[in-house]
């Protein structure tokens, strides 16, 4: 493709996948100027990758994939550091975590629970959290990740059983 082919995708992309990649990038920022730098940064790995995008996955799966994978090695951080910031979710998020909470109302008790609990996750299981909160499908989180379907819905029941279990014993 040859570069305005390649900068009208690229506009094209962006525009059509701008709200995910701020949520992912509100997910794994503390502050909204962090947020800024690594949306940034996605957008630059994005640019950066089109030309070896094989169409394997959807060209939104694909975004994910940078969005996420630039998150967890944003600023040089270590993974197994890498942090989640419960508290910038936004509202509709939680309606895909544990069910024992739906009908309650979040406490600052519980996001300090939450974030707590999120922050202990293994780096894979992180990622499966906040894509399955931003309600991208099974299948397409298993092509994120890496992992098969079936891996990705028991690793996400087992997360929001344990979820629910800690806040629902702690609040």
């Amino acid at each position: 493709m040859n570069k305005k082919e390649k900068e009208d995708l690229f506009k094209k992309l962006v525009t059509e996948n701008a709200d995910k990649i701020k949520n992912i990038c509100k997910y794994y920022s503390p502050d909204s100027a962090s947020e800024d730098d690594l949306y940034q940064e996605i957008l630059i790995n994005i640019w950066n990758g089109m030309d070896r995008f094989r169409g394997d996955a959807q060209w939104s799966t694909w975004i994910y994939r940078v969005a996420v994978n630039t998150s967890l090695g944003f600023a040089g951080k270590s993974l197994k550091v890498q942090k989640l910031y419960a508290k910038r979710f936004p509202e509709e998020a939680y309606q895909n975590l544990p069910e024992e909470k739906e009908d309650k109302q979040w406490s600052e008790n519980d996001f300090e629970l939450l974030e707590t609990e999120l922050n202990q996750l293994s780096i894979i299981d992180k990622a499966i959290v906040t894509l399955s909160m931003e309600n991208v499908k099974s299948k397409d989180i298993a092509d994120i990740i890496g992992l098969t379907e079936s891996n990705v819905r028991v690793k996400l029941h087992r997360i929001k059983q344990h979820l629910a279990h800690v806040l629902t014993s702690k609040s």
